[in-house]
């Protein structure tokens, strides 16, 4: 059992006090058939009337089923179970008195319960209904509910008796006061613990679905506290490693910003002077930056790359995908020529004798910068001396990549100092609780010049017009962007809807040169169809969402999205970002499949009415939950048991305050806490 329960992360008795509810049910009344409704979950009682063995088909399966029709005098309801004893059978015989507790389902124009959970009830014995709500716990292999429950049960009495040393609350009552969030009996942990546990059976279920209790509340304030904590233990851990100091970037940042052909808007010019102090400070610098798309984060990452390179140190350049890295990398030639720097690249695609003379410049030191994919954390890849890593992306990447670069730069015990970007904005709230070990910085202006992207939302019915559309922008010497998006999670079907759409298009539109990207293809024709793209050789160009990050084309006015409900809303508004680069008035069409979900209406509604990449963050928020946002789901960082971003916004001023006491004040009660909620996840904020 003790196996069992570690899968479980359930090691010491004070483990199982917070293994805590998903979800409850109400078995605290019988409910009259005649009264259920479909996708209750309800207790019954009722007598079986007829009960008999019938077979439904699979395929080409047939598969037992035992049927049970019980009624009570207000209704009827058909029980059904695929997996049953003779024993059973023989217990559900005609004129037995069950009670049951289950799921209703309505059935074409019939109730039933699938599998219900039941117990025969007589005459002389009254079976009890539960006195509280009933929770439901998270299990795992061979650990049934019913074993967690009783589990549950004997820690709680061990809890509630006198004297009881089970639970210490380590937070001093004076912190829980100061907050002003907590009504006085439900400060007390123990209390918040045994209601938690076994709610009355007046407490609604909707409010306890909802999380709002101010029991959930208390342990959700302390979840979140613990977290908090654990990320700037992991920061204080980082900066004690220490890390080189970095002039500015000198002679060759002002030759830099000399050839651009644009002035700096003011929010780049703020981050790279808070880079510039960063990476004075002796501390490794852990800083995000965020930027919507098209606001020059690139321009600020070389300029942090350049910081280094003046102090005679090597910056490292991770993008999570070939395109987005050949971007950078041009981009980053383009700008190192005039410089005199040396660029190297590379990509898993690199070949043999490239990637011998690449990693030989590096080793060397001869080269300045590198930019590449994951690739640049493989063993072979050996720095002469790294002193800045600039990840773009960083919500794309494992955390054991990230962590495999970092290591990397490590000189003489020092750490490298870290700038991650992404376009992708992070809810502040978000980005307090996911990010609290790193510094956030927001590119928050556009370049001067660029305009809003008008966005159109229209069925697939409406595709002739949408053509029309097109011939008409192509025909005032503008390009244009179709991007094929499938269900199928296939790249080899994304890539065939792709050439399927490039064949149609060109029969309809034969006039017209038209390309295709996809995921499948070699980087080399990729970047051929790009470059065409680019110096205006192709009208328009068929694309999978391969070209959601990075592609930098400001004749491309108009984008046309197909199935543009199969996609989120950041993936949405980063495809958006490739038009409206230039100072011409861009559209994106959003074509749509019927019939639309509600959650998919609610994402097109919200493309339509704002162009915020913030705004679009905190809907996408709340429709897809913090794990989806950040892509933190196989990490299990943003697994919380009880709290939720979204829902304990509020808490979160309160709870950086608390935190920054807690360091000062009670050191001593950091570590306990950490422990009791966390259990080994905090290892993976090292990056």
């Amino acid at each position: 059992m003790a196996e069992k329960l570690a899968r479980l992360s359930l090691y010491r008795i004070q483990d199982i006090l917070f293994h805590l509810p998903l979800r409850y049910e109400d078995r605290t009344r019988v409910v009259p058939i005649g009264a259920l409704h479909h996708s209750s979950r309800s207790v019954i009682e009722g007598v079986v009337e007829h009960s008999a063995i019938s077979f439904s088909r699979s395929g080409r399966q047939r598969r037992r089923m035992l049927m049970v029709h019980i009624s009570d005098g207000t209704g009827s309801i058909k029980l059904r179970f695929f997996n049953f004893s003779k024993a059973q059978q023989a217990n559900l015989a005609n004129g037995t008195k069950i009670r049951c507790y289950g799921e209703v389902r309505r059935v074409v124009n019939h109730l039933e319960m699938m599998h219900p959970e039941y117990t025969a009830v007589s005459e002389h014995v009254d079976v009890a209904t539960e006195e509280t709500l009933t929770p439901v716990y998270p299990t795992t292999d061979g650990v049934h509910q019913l074993s967690i429950r009783r589990l549950i049960e004997q820690t709680i009495e061990k809890l509630n008796q006198k004297n009881s040393e089970l639970l210490t609350d380590y937070l001093p009552q004076s912190l829980i006061k100061e907050t002003g969030l907590f009504d006085a009996s439900l400060a007390d942990l123990s209390a918040a613990i045994n209601f938690i546990h076994y709610p009355p059976p007046d407490v609604s279920l909707q409010k306890l679905d909802e999380g709002s209790h101010p029991a959930q509340q208390r342990l959700a304030f302390e979840e979140l506290l613990a977290h908090q904590l654990s990320l700037q233990k992991l920061r204080q851990r980082v900066q004690a490693q220490g890390a080189e100091k970095l002039s500015d970037g000198g002679e060759l940042l002002q030759a830099y910003i000399k050839q651009l052909p644009f002035e700096l808007t003011g929010a780049q010019q703020k981050v790279m002077r808070v880079i510039e102090k960063d990476l004075a400070s002796g501390q490794p610098m852990l800083r995000l930056v965020q930027g919507d798309v098209g606001s020059g984060k690139t321009v600020v990452a070389f300029a942090a790359c350049l910081m280094a390179v003046n102090s005679g140190r090597q910056a490292a350049v991770m993008a999570p995908t070939e395109i987005l890295a050949e971007q950078h990398y041009q981009n980053f030639s383009l700008w190192a020529e005039e410089l005199d720097l040396t660029i190297a690249w590379l990509s898993g695609k690199t070949k043999a004798k490239q990637r011998r003379e690449m990693l030989e410049i590096i080793r060397n030191g001869e080269a300045n910068i590198v930019v590449g994919t994951h690739a640049l954390f493989q063993d072979e890849v050996e720095f002469n001396h790294l002193s800045m890593v600039v990840i773009d992306e960083q919500h794309r990447f494992g955390v054991h990549q990230r962590l495999a670069l970092k290591e990397k730069g490590k000189n003489q015990g020092l750490s490298a100092h870290q700038l991650i970007m992404t376009a992708t904005p992070i809810p502040r709230t978000l980005a307090m609780t996911a990010y609290g070990d790193l510094d956030v910085s927001v590119i928050d202006e556009l370049p001067p010049g660029r305009t809003p992207v008008k966005t159109v939302v229209l069925p697939e019915s409406r595709r002739p017009d949408v053509i029309q559309r097109v011939r008409a922008a192509i025909a005032e010497g503008r390009q244009v962007y179709w991007v094929c998006t499938l269900v199928e999670e296939s790249e080899v079907l994304q890539c065939q809807a792709a050439e399927d759409t490039q064949i149609l298009l060109q029969e309809q539109m034969p006039e017209f040169l038209i390309g295709l990207v996809h995921g499948r293809m070699k980087p080399v024709e990729k970047e051929y169809v790009m470059q065409q793209f680019k110096n205006k050789g192709l009208q328009l160009l068929v694309a999978t969402t391969v070209i959601e990050v990075g592609v930098d084309v400001p004749n491309a006015s108009l984008m046309i999205i197909e199935n543009a409900e199969r996609l989120g809303l950041s993936q949405l508004h980063q495809l958006r970002g490739r038009v409206g680069r230039g100072s011409t008035a861009s559209s994106c069409v959003l074509m749509y499949s019927s019939p639309l979900s509600k959650t998919a209406k609610k994402r097109l509604a919200i493309m339509r009415e704002t162009n915020s990449g913030f705004d679009i963050a905190e809907e996408d928020l709340k429709i897809r939950g913090p794990g989806e946002v950040l892509g933190t789901r196989q990490t299990g960082l943003m697994q919380f048991r009880i709290a939720d971003i979204v829902r304990d916004e509020h808490l979160i001023p309160a709870v950086h305050e608390t935190a920054e006491i807690i360091f000062e004040k009670y050191p001593k009660i950091i570590d306990p806490l950490i422990r009791r909620w966390l259990s080994g996840a905090e290892q993976y904020a090292e990056v």
